[in-house]
């Protein structure tokens, strides 16, 4: 019998109910053209197989426990010079050398990578099925020096730059907080006007150098240096704690970037709190970067941190933000930075990351951000 939406009862919840008939609506053609091409790259199923759709071999989504690790599955592109045939390009920035205590962010890119294989595509809440809305590609991961910040920080940069000239969305995987700087220089560079930042952090890493070098506590220093990044357009979210160095805490007041601590967000509401961080990331800017320190979250939620701080946000407080921040307006591009699975319990903290990426997109995708106008424009 055919399902109507009309034939629905009354019993559900209204987003439980959205959710329900936004679903009928999705297509299925990223779906049949995925199984089609497993069943051509991965030989048809054994006699036994009473499913016909199932390969030999794994390709695609199914199984989520099998495979090669790329981020949602998605396809890995060993010639990043056609990156800009995706709408988005994943890219890993594995490096730790700006970490000042804990390290193991270098492995970051293959935790957020590994758990990644636990999502699929769709989300009941959003309505969003990423495989039938936009294409996705994992390039890999950026050739970092271990034993060279500098150099680290340029290769950074001009992989970033690369992927935003494309046209596809850059997502970074990070890597320290210390990718901070190379990344927005990468976006800069390409812009005529001016690029504000949203950041999401316990910690204000404002401050010019920490042991006598620009490490994961000094990027937001040294971008905003950057002549088309103004700190008037860096609104940071979630600081506080006893993590703040006062010189940092210094370098803010003097140039007028804009901190929301938790409780000034949770005490104004997170709708009223994103809002106000969208006006002053916004004002005046051409476009906008998405820095997400994990450890913006309670420390309980995030244990694979280099820094992690008791009072942070919960996971559904932070998750209403990005997407708020994500359904505003296009963004430029997003990095997820902190995440050390070394030091992580059950992936939670590869979760988290994985989980902020896949909402941000999601929103991207449902208020029409995602695929690129410019791109359509383009093609």
């Amino acid at each position: 019998m055919h399902w109507h939406p009309r034939k629905l009862h009354d019993d559900y919840g209204p987003e439980a109910r959205f959710a329900v008939e936004r679903e009928a609506e999705l297509p299925t053609t990223a779906w049949d053209r995925e199984v089609a091409r497993a069943l051509e790259l991965g030989l048809q199923g054994a006699d036994s197989i009473v499913d016909r759709r199932i390969p030999t071999f794994s390709r695609g989504e199914l199984p989520h426990f099998a495979g090669i690790n790329t981020f949602l599955k998605a396809p890995y592109v060993e010639d990043v010079r056609t990156c800009g045939d995706y709408d988005v390009a994943v890219l890993g920035a594995p490096f730790d050398g700006g970490t000042t205590y804990r390290p193991g962010t270098r492995f970051g890119p293959q935790g957020i990578r590994r758990i990644s294989a636990l999502y699929g595509p769709y989300s009941f809440e959003l309505g969003v099925d990423l495989r039938e809305s936009i294409t996705m590609a994992d390039l890999g991961d950026i050739f970092t020096i271990p034993g060279n910040i500098e150099k680290t920080f340029d290769q950074i940069s001009k992989a970033v730059s690369h992927v935003y000239a494309s046209g596809a969305f850059p997502v970074v995987l990070g890597g320290d907080h210390s990718i901070g700087y190379p990344t927005v220089r990468g976006v800069a560079e390409h812009l005529s006007g001016n690029l504000g930042i949203i950041h999401f952090d316990r910690h204000v890493d404002t401050q010019e150098t920490d042991l006598d070098e620009r490490m994961h506590t000094t990027p937001w220093f040294h971008a905003t240096d950057i002549p088309n990044v103004p700190p008037q357009n860096l609104v940071q979210i979630g600081i506080g704690g006893w993590q703040a160095p006062r010189p940092g805490v210094k370098v803010g007041r003097e140039r007028g970037t804009t901190i929301m601590t938790v409780t000034d967000c949770v005490e104004m509401g997170i709708e009223a709190a994103a809002e106000r961080a969208l006006e002053v990331a916004w004002r005046g800017a051409e476009a906008v970067w998405l820095s997400f320190d994990v450890d913006c979250l309670d420390a309980a939620f995030v244990p694979g941190t280099g820094w992690p701080e008791p009072g942070g946000f919960l996971p559904r407080e932070v998750l209403k933000f990005i997407q708020i921040i994500a359904d505003a307006a296009p963004l430029a591009g997003i990095e997820v930075v902190e995440c050390s699975p070394p030091y992580d319990n059950a992936d939670i903290t590869s979760l988290i990351a994985t989980r902020v990426i896949c909402d941000t997109l999601g929103c991207l995708v449902r208020s029409g951000h995602l695929p690129s106008k410019k791109k359509e424009a383009a093609s």
